[in-house]
């Protein structure tokens, strides 16, 4: 977003601090159409749409006004015009599965509405979020959401859980072989694979890429003076062709015309 915006962070509650990273709150003023990308963070998000609506260029569809936004794999295109007025619940990885019980991975690349879950709960809180001006109560509202359908923990569950934070604590840190992944986790492959899409959202695989391309943008806004090979070698791409293909593929930039368009920011280890 460009036009007069204002982005606010919130924190949530100790008890949901686990699960989510933080509240996004977004707003822009105007009415002149702008057209934004964005690039896969690694997190998915529960999304409310308070002012105008998003249109996916790629599929010609307008975002609905609340929705559970899955994994991507790439770059996403998206129109505006007029204000937006956008609230997100931005969860960690593997966070979203203790608030509702469908695997990850059936949201990957998709848009689930209330209706698609047959939530109640999330229907009336989307009607709530959309007729309260006061950003304060709606974050209340959605905490309150939240709290309520967080499912305890059994301790299967608790288990898959510590393992995959474990294996993502491992990716955030450059590890990138299953392998070794699902041995930290003390599963197979084929066990820490299918553990890992359920709760994460993707293959653990993708998801290396994408915290990867993270961990670049990180670097690149923290050491503006580092050139692409220093940055190839810190993130572990195999080379710069490797790095740039990667770069190509997640954002549709290069990595030198990504840069010339906007300011490098990392979403996940922001």
């Amino acid at each position: 977003m460009k036009k007069d915006e204002t982005c606010i962070f919130v924190q949530p509650t100790a008890s949901l601090k686990p699960f989510v990273k933080h509240y996004w709150l977004l707003k822009t003023a105007g009415n002149e159409a702008e057209v934004v990308r964005t690039v896969p963070t690694g997190m998915m998000s529960l999304v409310f749409h308070r002012g105008c609506r998003l249109l996916s260029v790629r599929e010609n569809q307008f975002h609905p006004r609340a929705f559970l936004c899955g994994q991507e794999k790439s770059f996403a295109d998206l129109k505006y015009q007029g204000s937006v007025n956008m609230i997100f619940v931005v969860f960690r990885p593997a966070g979203v599965k203790v608030f509702f019980p469908i695997p990850a991975d059936r949201s990957a690349g998709v848009r689930l509405t209330a209706g698609d879950m047959h939530n109640k709960e999330l229907l009336q809180l989307e009607s709530d979020i959309a007729n309260t001006e006061d950003d304060s109560l709606c974050i209340h509202l959605i905490e309150r959401f939240l709290l309520k359908q967080l499912r305890p923990f059994g301790s299967y569950s608790q288990h898959n859980h510590n393992r995959l934070q474990t294996a993502i604590g491992m990716i955030n840190s450059g590890v990138t072989q299953i392998a070794r992944l699902a041995g930290a986790a003390c599963l197979s492959t084929r066990q820490f694979n299918r553990i890992f899409c359920e709760n994460v959202g993707t293959h653990p695989k993708e998801f290396s890429r994408i915290v990867r391309f993270q961990r670049a943008l990180n670097i690149l806004e923290k050491s503006k003076n580092l050139n692409l090979t220093q940055i190839t070698c810190e993130c572990g791409y195999y080379d710069q062709s490797h790095m740039i293909k990667e770069f190509r593929a997640i954002s549709g930039y290069k990595p030198t015309e990504y840069l010339a368009i906007c300011p490098p920011h990392s979403d996940y280890f922001g």
